[in-house]
């Protein structure tokens, strides 16, 4: 089997870095560094780049800036206000990006034992340094195992009722669908591979090889996931993939996820 992503003892090597950052995007990189520190000061605790931008991998005007950030407390609404503010101001300013998008965390429960396989595994693989402490330190070293898949991507069941709803509430027009085809077109590729990532036993965040590596475990789905790649980078408006999401493709991939890895441990955000 192939080991794409893995270091000489099999855990999953640490993707992306500044130095990989393409000489277009550093501009807007930089910005987003300042106006971190501005908007959070002596609340943030670290940032990271996530996504295509730091893998080297994104197109001017089609790729969007991804940005992690961990406080040093819980964020609060006025912290997500913040953040969101300034994704706007950064996608209104620079063509370059295609939107901005900012996670925000508190550092409390990045590092506890619930986040640990999901949101920590993020910080501790997915993500690039930027500002602040590396929050890796404090991580473990990670395998493409069942316990990984589950943790990460095993609450597919429970999205999909909130994906209907916003199906249900968002505009009738190709322009409205659109980022939600793209967001979960991603969802389900990237869901769809870590289903068979223990096998495939490697990773990868290019939305192609996943879907490959998924269709060589499960055929008559291969199409199907292809597709979805496909419109995760080249999303459309069409309402018909957005009902084939929530009532096909998803309801079975939810199935055969938990069959295989079993079922995320809750969250308390799952409650609300």
């Amino acid at each position: 089997m192939r080991n794409k992503g893995l270091d000489a003892q099999g855990y999953i090597e640490r993707e992306g870095s500044l130095g990989r950052v393409p000489h277009v995007f550093r501009p807007v990189v930089a910005a987003a560094r300042d106006r971190l520190l501005d908007v959070y000061g002596g609340r943030l605790d670290s940032a990271y780049l996530y996504g295509s931008i730091p893998r080297g991998t994104a197109r001017v005007g089609r790729s969007d800036l991804d940005l992690f950030v961990a406080t040093r407390r819980e964020p609060t609404e006025e912290d997500r206000d913040a953040a969101r503010s300034l994704g706007e101001a950064l996608d209104k300013e620079f063509p370059e990006i295609d939107g901005a998008g900012i996670l925000l965390y508190g550092r409390t429960r990045l590092l506890s034992e619930p986040e640990t396989y999901d949101l920590g595994w993020f910080v501790a693989c997915l993500c690039t340094p930027l500002l602040g402490e590396d929050l890796a330190e404090y991580l473990p070293r990670y395998r493409p195992d069942s316990r990984l898949a589950r943790e990460t991507n095993g609450d597919l069941a429970l999205l999909l009722p909130r994906w209907r709803e916003r199906i249900a509430a968002s505009e009738d027009s190709d322009e409205a669908r659109r980022p939600l085809v793209r967001f979960m077109s991603r969802r389900l590729v990237r869901t769809g591979f870590t289903l068979v990532m223990p096998r495939w036993n490697g990773w990868t965040s290019d939305l192609g090889e996943m879907a490959e590596a998924f269709g060589a475990y499960y055929p008559g789905r291969a199409e199907e996931l292809g597709r979805a790649a496909a419109l995760g980078c080249e999303p459309t408006g069409d309402a018909r993939v957005l009902r084939s999401y929530v009532d096909d493709l998803g309801p079975w991939l939810a199935d055969e996820y938990a069959r295989v890895h079993g079922v995320k441990t809750p969250r308390p955000d799952d409650m609300t």
